[in-house]
């Protein structure tokens, strides 16, 4: 399974994050896919910044966030365009042909 997750980057006591498309089984800070982002928490206020674009692919391809992750999601208003892409009702092919064929 793919996840999106956030791995550490950064000193000891001095936190940052990459927001990464990740295999699940592998390691916290092992290798990954994709980077997406990255997110500060030491700044104020925190300092976040996503790839909209590519995490909304990876969301659609059924990538799953991790808690931590689909919080910052939430605060950028990215699951809110996901689950509204996804609620949107797809084109038949049969009326895209009849459309088309006139």
């Amino acid at each position: 399974m793919v996840r999106i997750r956030l791995t550490r980057v950064g000193k000891k006591g001095q936190p940052s994050y990459r927001v990464v498309v990740v295999d699940s089984r592998k390691k916290r800070d092992g290798a990954y896919i994709e980077n997406i982002g990255y997110y500060d928490p030491l700044v104020e206020p925190a300092k976040i910044k996503v790839k909209e674009d590519r995490a909304l692919y990876w969301l659609s391809q059924g990538a799953q966030p991790s808690q931590s992750v689909r919080q910052l999601f939430t605060k950028q208003g990215i699951m809110k365009r996901f689950v509204e892409n996804q609620h949107k009702s797809p084109q038949k092919h049969g009326e895209d042909l009849a459309m088309g064929g006139v």
